[in-house]
């Protein structure tokens, strides 16, 4: 079998964690996907994946491997832009993630305009609330909200958004409105487990940015979850602000603390550095950077304070 087919099939098995979704991703069948890939490991003497019969899982050799894999695929990619000219249309697979709540809202529609003016391209969207590393998970673009750490990623800033702090009409009527972040301690507190929350909420006062401890009643590991227990009147709520959005131009919750919130948070697209940079990636990237800076909402300075949402 050609080399470079068995590196494909190998990475989709890899990355599906799964012979059967594999096949299904590259339209072959899985007895075809198992014979490539055993084929791979007879040819290089060394066991890539270990299967079980609920699992397929990669091997520390498999994990190195897959890494040049993926890094082979890539290079090929670029030669084969560079060889049809800048004006050839993108053709391909391509990795996207973003958080949960952002990816529905703003990416999947970015997606499905992207895959319609390109017939030649397949999209993976990975749609988590956690930091995703774009190596180790095979990852071409992903949004970041938040300040980016030092990397070697190529990033595009796109907009911002405030982290605000909210509450169901009801659950003021019955309990007050908190009027300083001190205040918050007489206050049932509804909060976030996911992987980029942590208990210390932040403040900005006296012109100056303090951390409170926080003691959440409830504590959920997903945003969706989060809203729907404020909109049930549990209690009070730290959000971004485009998780908050709708539910406050319906009425359905309310801002408390506004004259506290710390500076707008921002938004990047980043993407794997390349020595040309992907057809793929960069078309992709080219079309949500400029839909999400068009965006009002992610563009206004005061989201959210004052402004209204899109």
């Amino acid at each position: 079998m050609d080399r470079f087919h068995l590196i494909t099939v190998y990475i989709a098995v890899a990355e599906e964690q799964s012979f059967a979704a594999g096949a299904r991703r590259l339209g072959m069948s899985p007895p075809a996907v198992t014979r490539a890939v055993t084929k791979l490991e007879e040819r290089l003497g060394v066991r890539l994946l270990e299967r079980t019969t609920r699992h397929v899982r990669v091997t520390e050799a498999g994990r190195r491997y897959l890494d040049d894999a993926r890094r082979i695929v890539a290079e090929l990619d670029e030669a084969d832009d560079a060889a049809a000219g800048s004006g050839a249309a993108p053709r391909g697979h391509l990795s996207v993630t973003a958080p949960v709540l952002f990816g529905r809202l703003y990416v999947t529609p970015g997606i499905v305009d992207y895959l319609q003016r390109y017939p030649r391209m397949e999209v993976s969207a990975l749609f988590v609330d956690r930091v995703v590393n774009l190596v180790e998970e095979g990852i071409d673009v992903a949004v970041r909200i938040g300040d980016l750490p030092d990397s070697t990623m190529r990033a595009a800033p796109v907009g911002q958004v405030r982290r605000v702090f909210v509450a169901s009409p009801g659950y003021l009527a019955r309990h007050g409105a908190p009027r300083t972040p001190q205040e918050l301690a007489a206050h049932t507190v509804i909060g976030s487990s996911g992987s980029n929350v942590g208990p210390d909420w932040r403040f900005l006062q006296d012109g100056a940015v303090r951390t409170m401890r926080m003691a959440p009643r409830l504590q959920v590991n997903s945003n969706d979850a989060v809203i729907d227990a404020v909109k049930l009147g549990l209690g009070i709520a730290r959000l971004l602000s485009y998780q908050a959005a709708a539910a406050l131009a319906a009425g359905e919750l309310q801002l408390v603390l506004e004259e506290y919130a710390t500076a707008p948070v921002p938004i990047h697209i980043v993407h794997r550095d390349s020595r040309q940079g992907s057809a793929r990636i960069r078309s992709f990237v080219d079309l949500m950077v400029a839909r999400l800076r068009a965006d009002a909402f992610l563009q206004s300075e005061h989201t959210l304070f004052g402004g209204a949402p899109r």
